[in-house]
């Protein structure tokens, strides 16, 4: 009996964790909108777009190899340095 309580109580947890990320979520992309606007209006070269096809494109691949059962370190996760792979 006490397992069900158990499980009843991180299943809320669990969903109330993803209601918060979820309304976080909106909140951000709501603040962000005009940011991302006057972004676009003033990418004439385009990088913002391919920045968004290799974010595409590392989303597929991460996704693949999830599939294949590797693993990615949390450590390169966590980097400080892992948003400037476009630079090299």
């Amino acid at each position: 009996m006490q397992t069900l309580a158990v499980d009843i109580a991180a299943t809320f947890v669990d969903d109330a964790a993803a209601l918060v990320t979820g309304f976080g979520r909106t909140l951000l992309r709501f603040a962000m909108a005009p940011i991302n606007r006057i972004a676009n209006a003033c990418d004439v070269a385009g990088v913002l777009a391919e920045r968004r096809a290799a974010f595409r494109m590392w989303r597929a691949s991460r996704d693949r190899a999830r599939s294949q059962g590797r693993r990615f370190s949390v450590l390169g996760r966590f980097s400080p340095f892992r948003h400037l792979s476009h630079l090299t």
